[in-house]
């Protein structure tokens, strides 16, 4: 089986409805492919751990709960995914699984749907106990081997003689768990055991190294032991023997599969005449004849014995210092990496932060001393210029007298610049054909050319406008007279603008003229809501000068009544 399961999916989307990322994590770190659990998983996991306001228990609880799984896979990568953050996670998390009287109840376990599930079960029951064993350590010394201080002024190095018969005693156990893992390089086929492989040779190897210190240490102190004290110290130096013979094999294994020479360290053995050296102190101390041995001898024998556990030592030590090294460099790669995806972040988000809509048109400030910009609607602004380049109807936006003018902020200076040299007139009351020829003019409608002079023809009439806060001037009102004229009213074209009247033609003479209510017809000074739609400047100059007309006809039939 490869590649995630459907229950692995289904999974995964409970509880990213529930919102427990912590949870999903797990399940993506424990899916049903065969390959050890992802880098980027572990890693959340670990900051998870470092995290206050993270629940520990529940993590844990998390991780147990998938080790019920049937599947061999689910249950080896939750072991693994649990040895993982034991060793790089926060204290808090094997602190946890040390408190718990029980971790993971794997003794019986067995995965009967395949070859490869049966095989796999047997190592998956040992890697139980030796987790199991680990957090067991854990509550009876108070801390992890693996991550003890070494040297000479260590942990192992400074303890006093009762405390260090204890801690060997846990140093062996766990030991002795670890390596009944006992697997051959033939047997490492996947990626699943892989991964637990070789986390467990690193734990040999810093487990190995602190109970290297601990028998040096031992060794210093033995010939200044009770008779009780020699006669168990004895018996730990002996069982380390063994156990260093045990230890070069699964290094070996470990050469095997791959691992490279420099991170395995080179083992040291004590010469055999320490071994002699220290049954002939115990037994003296029961008071058994012995040889004869002076304390010079013995203390030549000591010092090799010593130095050569010391070398072995030092080997492991420039493991670590490898290890650490690798671990800096991978750490410092990854901060390039985000670095550099940051930076191309950041700088997607400048320019997302452009509007969708530019035009790369140079912005020249007005005749009334701020930028030339129309709004259109609610939504985008646009320039004068992208105005002219746009406009079908309109040749010349900023040049329609006192109709058009943008109300834009302006300094006092500016005001008084523009007050002396650009005078704009408002329409003519007293002449309407004037004020339509000039609003014509200035719309610059029928020429085909926009007009730039700004000036009005009828110089007397001239006054300034513009400024902050101007508002469109509004052309007085004009009376029309019943008892002068009376048309016949009809409703308006839907083309026409809303608050003006368009009239029939009069009846011919001696037709029935009927009298029209008296009514006011104001002229308004009339803005284009949008400069692109139709012209209502030329619809209302057609429909005035029609008025005119019909004013003219009246007039005459009037005098020619009167005649």
């Amino acid at each position: 089986m490869s590649g995630q399961s459907i229950t692995d999916r289904i999974t995964a989307a409970q509880h990213s409805v529930t919102g427990s990322a912590i949870s999903k994590t797990v399940c993506k770190a424990t899916t049903h492919e065969i390959m050890g659990p992802k880098k980027k998983h572990l890693n959340y996991l670990i900051q998870c751990t470092n995290e206050m306001n993270v629940n520990i228990p529940q993590l844990a609880d998390t991780l147990f709960e998938r080790t019920a799984s049937t599947s061999w896979v689910v249950v080896f990568k939750s072991l693994t995914t649990t040895h993982h953050l034991m060793v790089y996670g926060n204290e808090r998390f094997i602190q946890y699984l040390a408190s718990r009287n029980t971790l993971f109840n794997l003794s019986n376990f067995l995965d009967r749907s395949g070859l490869q599930g049966y095989d796999m079960s047997t190592f998956i029951r040992r890697y139980s106990r030796y987790l199991n064993e680990k957090a067991v350590s854990y509550r009876q010394v108070a801390f992890d081997f693996t991550k003890v201080k070494r040297g000479p002024d260590g942990v192992m190095r400074t303890m006093n003689t009762e405390k260090l018969l204890k801690t060997v005693s846990v140093i062996q156990t766990q030991m002795d768990v670890l390596l009944d893992f006992n697997v051959n390089a033939n047997e490492l086929t996947n990626g699943v055991i892989n991964a637990a492989f070789m986390l467990l040779f690193k734990d040999a190897i810093r487990l190995f190294a602190a109970y290297n210190e601990s028998i040096i240490n031992l060794l210093e102190k033995y010939f200044d032991m009770k008779k009780v004290q020699c006669k168990e110290g004895l018996d730990l130096y002996k069982k380390f023997l063994t156990r260093m013979t045990r230890i070069s094999e699964f290094l070996k294994v470990a050469e095997q599969v791959g691992i490279d020479r420099g991170d395995i360290p080179d083992l040291s053995q004590a010469p055999s005449s320490l071994l002699d050296a220290l049954e002939q102190h115990l037994a003296s101390l029961e008071g058994k004849k012995v040889k004869d041995s002076t304390a010079a001898s013995r203390a030549s024998t000591l010092s090799s014995a010593v130095s050569s556990l010391a070398n072995t030592g030092m080997s492991f030590s420039k493991v670590d210092e490898r290890e650490k090294q690798a671990a800096l460099e991978e750490e410092q790669a990854r901060l390039k990496a985000l670095k550099v995806r940051f930076s191309l972040t950041a700088a997607s988000d400048l320019l997302d932060l452009q509007p969708t809509f530019q035009q790369p048109l140079s912005t020249a400030t007005n005749i009334w001393g701020g930028e030339d910009t129309f709004l259109l609607g609610n939504t985008s602004s646009f320039t004068v210029t992208t105005l002219r380049h746009m406009s079908h109807s309109y040749n010349s936006i900023d040049v329609l007298g006192g109709i058009l003018k943008p109300t834009v902020a302006s300094s006092p200076h500016q005001r008084m610049t523009l007050n002396s040299q650009q005078p704009h007139p408002k329409l003519v009351c007293d002449d309407l054909d004037s004020s339509l020829a000039n609003l014509v003019g200035n719309l610059g409608i029928g020429n085909g050319r926009a007009k730039n002079d700004l000036h009005w023809n009828q110089s007397d009439e001239k006054k300034l406008t513009g400024g902050t806060n101007w508002l469109p001037n509004t052309a007085p009102s004009t009376t029309w007279n019943p008892a002068t004229m009376a048309p016949s009213a009809v409703a308006f074209p839907a083309a026409t603008p809303a608050g003006m009247l368009a009239y029939a033609m009069p009846p011919r003479m001696g037709s029935m003229m009927i009298t029209q209510p008296t009514m006011m017809y104001t002229q308004p000074a009339m803005r284009s809501p949008n400069p692109f739609g139709p012209n209502p400047g030329a619809q209302f100059y057609y429909t005035s000068r029609r008025c005119l007309h019909m004013r003219s006809d009246l007039s005459v039939r009037k005098k020619s009544d009167v005649i």
